[in-house]
């Protein structure tokens, strides 16, 4: 091996060495043959680190990152949301498999965990629907609660930390519950392998948050990240904003059809306006129209997936009423987003089943007053999720959907809207999606929740991919017997098999 010398470098050293001999002798004051040392051992390290630095030809440092630019804040920021613990705490079911049950408040959320004696393995979080806007959030058991553990599967539900319409929360929520399972179990003294699968099924709010947990965009975004095996998303808000949009396009419809027209939004004296409006549309609210009101029920009807069974009984019900309790507000989604979010540029509002648009429906929708959404109402942020997360059916892992046609409140054209997406992406194959013959939200019997399930994971485990139902093709989703297939006997109306 060859040695070059480096006689400036060489001359540095040595002076170094001088100066930490001179302070070992008493020269530089002080004492000891340790300081001796440490003299000699700075010096040396001082000087080669100056050889391997700018002066040597090599290039400086880069500057430190930027910090990330905090993120603005909305009015749920700082709204304050608390758990009452006392009612954690849940039994058994009678004449059920022997579970262990545990309870408690992980990062601000309650929660519940039910692990049977016979525990298969695999764990299933169960998302539950809106709670409201009051202080404190509460823990629900799933639906299907008997049929899991007899089954033995594992489950657990969040409060969520927050409640209003808040998704967001409820996603990385329940991801980080499930992410604390093993951690759970071991505080409560009994040992658990991870999960082998995690599934996530939900209703409603809870639906919209189990969509949008399996979508890619969670998978990039969230804080907690968890990669479920399948879902199973009821009654869910398959369309997210464009629910928003749907509630807001029939605020206006019904204002423009009793002659009261919107001309600025949000409508400052809707509620002087209500009962005008009301009674311009109905004879009695919600189930007896008038001439302009059954021009309204048409428009919600093709708004809402067209042609079906079980409209008309849907329209006549209490969720009706719930979509009129919508109006009168901005489009920020009280106060979840902080800009308007409504969209209705892409609304047609149609007096028929024909899409083909006449005379009076094309001055209907010249003269619509129409919503433009805030671009940056519902973009995407720097530190997690969208306030408002998308279910943009970016998904790779069964998806089983079952959606009530009655339902005027969380509409069966959430279905159609996420059946576009899929088909748009590509990712059809894994959604399968089923229609049920209920009247109101969220309808459905125990029987037509657990096929659903036992549809999936199915699929899931042996590659068995279950039926569903047509739900983009009009004529089909307008024959009477649409929905007989996956709907209980026990509601009626079908013909026998």
């Amino acid at each position: 091996m060859k040695f070059h010398r480096h006689p400036g470098r060489r001359a540095t050293v040595l002076s170094l060495i001088a100066a930490a001999t001179l302070a070992a002798c008493g020269g530089g004051g002080g004492d000891s043959s340790g300081a001796s040392a440490a003299a000699l051992a700075a010096a040396i390290a001082a000087q080669q680190a100056g050889a391997g630095g700018a002066g040597a030809g090599n290039p400086p440092a880069p500057p430190p990152p930027a910090a990330p630019q905090p993120e603005e804040t909305r009015a749920q920021d700082s709204r304050q949301f608390t758990v009452d613990e006392t009612k954690l705490p849940f039994a058994a079911l009678s004449g059920a498999p022997d579970t262990d049950r545990w309870w408690g408040v992980l990062e601000g959320a309650g929660y519940r965990v039910e692990v049977p004696k016979n525990w298969n393995g695999m764990l299933v979080m169960y998302a539950h629907g809106y709670g409201g806007t009051g202080p404190v959030v509460s823990v629900s058991d799933p639906t299907i609660r008997a049929h899991l553990i007899a089954q033995g599967y594992a489950w657990a539900a969040s409060s969520y930390t927050k409640n209003y319409y808040d998704v967001r929360a409820g996603v990385e929520d329940t991801n980080a519950l499930a992410l604390a399972f093993q951690r759970i179990a071991s505080q409560n003294g009994r040992t658990l392998d991870a999960p082998r699968k995690t599934y996530i099924v939900g209703q409603s709010l809870g639906g919209h948050v189990a969509a949008a947990a399996v979508d890619a965009e969670a998978l990039e975004t969230a804080n907690h990240k968890v990669r479920y095996a399948g879902a199973v998303p009821m009654c869910g808000v398959l369309g997210d904003i464009e629910l928003y949009n749907y509630f807001g396009a029939s605020q206006i419809a019904a204002q423009q059809l009793a002659g009261l027209p919107v001309t600025g939004w949000p409508v400052s004296n809707w509620n002087d306006l209500l009962p005008v409006v009301r009674n311009a549309l109905f004879t009695r609210f919600p189930s007896a129209t008038t001439a302009q009101g059954e021009k309204y029920k048409a428009i919600v009807k093709n708004l809402t997936g067209g042609e079906r069974p079980m409209f008309d009984a849907g329209f006549a019900g209490s969720m009706n009423a719930t979509v009129w309790g919508t109006f009168g507000r901005d489009g920020t989604i009280n106060g979840i987003l902080n800009r308007d979010g409504y969209d209705t540029t892409g609304i047609v509002y149609q007096l028929d089943n024909d899409p083909a648009q006449n005379a009076e429906e094309i001055t209907f929708n010249q003269g619509a007053y129409r919503l433009h959404a805030d671009p940056e109402s519902n973009r995407l942020r720097r530190d997690g999720l969208r306030w408002f997360p998308k279910s943009n059916a970016r998904i790779d892992v069964p998806v089983v959907t079952i959606h009530t046609l009655g339902d005027v409140y969380v509409p069966f054209s959430m279905e159609q809207i996420y059946k576009r997406r899929a088909d748009a992406l590509g990712t059809s194959k894994w959604l399968v999606q089923r229609a049920i013959r209920g009247i109101s939200h969220c309808d459905f019997t125990t029987e037509e929740q657990t096929q659903a399930f036992d549809a999936m994971t199915n699929w899931e485990q042996n590659g068995v991919k279950p039926a569903g139902d047509e739900v983009l093709d009009a004529a089909t989703v307008a024959r009477a017997d649409y929905g007989c297939k996956f709907s209980s006997a026990s509601r009626g109306g079908c013909p026998a098999p």
